[in-house]
Formats: structure tokens, sequence, C-alpha cells
């Protein structure tokens, strides 16, 4: 069970540039081992800019929950174990020409971020724990 957010937090953190929710998300997720993001009946979501498809990430269930509305409707937060999201997750979506969309909020867009890009930022906050 993921460490719970209150109410505070989340306000907080919500209204934060994309870049800082981005710095957010590596530290927090290099501390639980946790990626969330959206499944439906048909899947994972994705998202879209004009170039192509974005994959949308969150730190917690909490933050991906307030996402769910419009296209995402009928969706729910689902984990992926950090271990998997490094090794099968960020391979494809780097194979499939996709971006990640780092913790879009209700109001605005995630930090668009390349795979690998994000895969190093997440491996240097990990050495820190190591």
């Amino acid at each position: 069970m993921p460490l719970r957010v209150e109410d505070a937090e989340f306000a907080a953190v919500s209204a934060l540039s994309p870049a800082e929710r981005y710095a957010h998300f590596v530290k927090r997720v290099a501390d639980t081992e946790e990626v969330w993001s959206l499944r439906g009946a048909d899947g994972w979501v994705l998202a879209g800019d004009s170039a192509r498809e974005l994959v949308p990430v969150w730190p917690h269930p909490r933050y991906a929950a307030a996402c769910v509305s419009g296209a995402w409707s009928g969706s729910e937060p689902a984990v992926i174990p950090l271990e998997k999201w490094l090794a099968v997750w960020m391979p494809g979506i780097a194979r499939d020409h996709r971006a990640i969309s780092v913790f879009p909020v209700p109001l605005g867009p995630g930090k668009v971020a390349e795979a690998e890009r994000l895969r190093e930022d997440l491996e240097r906050e990990l050495e820190r724990y190591g």
C-alpha cells in the first residue's frame, strides 16, 4: 500500500510546475519503487500530443485518480513495480517511439520526457539510496 498523501501535500504538489512535479516524481518513485498509471477496460491509457503518443505516469495513485475524466473515464490507477518499469516498460516505450508524460494534473500537462532521460534520472536518484 502506498504512503498516504494528505490533502495539503496533494494540493501543494499538484500546484507545482511541470518541471518541479517531474523532480518530485523521480524522488518519490525512487523512494517507493512504484510507478502509477491508469488502466481501463481496453488496457493502459495513453495521452497524445501533436508529435506522438505519451504514456502518463504518476508517483502515487491519488494523483493518477485525480486525472480520471474525459477519455480516461472508467480507468483506475494501477501500479507498475519500478523494476518492471525500468526493465520492460522503458525499453518498450522507446522502441514504440513514444514518450512519457510525467505527472500530469487535471489542469495541466506533465513534463514530457524521453524514456532514456527518465531512466537516467531515476537511476541517478536510486544511487543515492544505495
